[in-house]
């Protein structure tokens, strides 16, 4: 029976939490790389085809809220942007507020314009991009403190599981197509499976550390770290990603 290519091969390092009860796992192979997101630098973004000049990045469908605190945080911020930083405010308003539950029963963000109510369009005074990620940033916050769990979340992704001995094991790892269910194969493109976005200048344990210190603690980040960088003191190279053996990258 021929054997089959390895194709999607990461590398892994699990570190005990006894304080927690908890083993942490985490993706070497994507922390290590210069994955970078490339909103605003030509993403493509999520549709069925190409389209950057859009700029709507992975927003084009709104965000689904984890729980009744992510929605009443995303809210109480959203109340704090000033009409020129948020293009949807009006309409917003108008609405009963940018979030309601939809027909399916998920609390989702409001669609305008066929994209997150949250996000401002090219040609805005304040700029394209989220009004809550620019107001952060603006305002010297963090983006885990303004953003929906799951816009701040991506590139990275938690999976905890639990044993019959109540130990949680949790994973933190690239978002992956499967991760946004059936509809992700019908993205024209995702950052983790292209080269394109692979173009940072440090790694993703580096330029994430807010979102990863908040997916774990800082205990758990800090063991990372000194891995990380005892490794690269001693020459040791992380397996390289995926997507940087694919196919070429888009021409500019």
């Amino acid at each position: 029976m021929p054997k089959r290519a390895l194709i999607d091969l990461h590398e892994w390092v699990s570190f005990e939490d006894d304080e927690d009860d908890r083993t942490w796992v985490w993706d070497v192979t994507f922390l290590t790389s210069n994955w970078t997101c490339l909103f605003g630098n030509g993403c493509p973004g999520i549709l069925d085809g190409p389209a950057p000049e859009l700029e709507e990045g992975c927003c084009s469908y709104g965000a689904h809220f984890t729980d009744a605190s992510d929605r009443a945080r995303v809210e109480a911020k959203a109340e704090q942007l000033l009409p020129d930083e948020w293009q949807f405010r009006d309409e917003a308003a108008a609405q009963g507020g940018p979030i309601h539950v939809d027909e399916d029963g998920d609390t989702v963000s409001r669609l305008a314009d066929d994209a997150c109510i949250f996000l401002n369009r090219p040609g805005h005074p304040g700029g394209a991009g989220c009004a809550l990620h620019s107001a952060a940033l603006r305002r010297g916050e963090s983006i885990v403190d303004w953003k929906p769990e799951v816009c701040w979340q991506v590139p990275v992704r938690r999976i905890d599981e639990t044993d019959s001995h109540g130990h949680v094991t949790s994973t933190i790892r690239e978002w992956k197509r499967r991760d946004w269910g059936p509809g992700g194969a019908e993205f024209h493109w995702w950052c983790t499976d292209s080269p394109d976005a692979f173009v940072g200048h440090r790694q993703v344990w580096e330029s994430c550390k807010d979102e990863l210190v908040a997916l774990s603690n800082r205990r758990a980040y800090a063991a990372l770290k000194r891995f990380l960088r005892s490794k690269a003191e001693n020459g040791m190279v992380s397996v390289p990603h995926p997507a940087l053996k694919a196919a070429p990258r888009r021409p500019k």
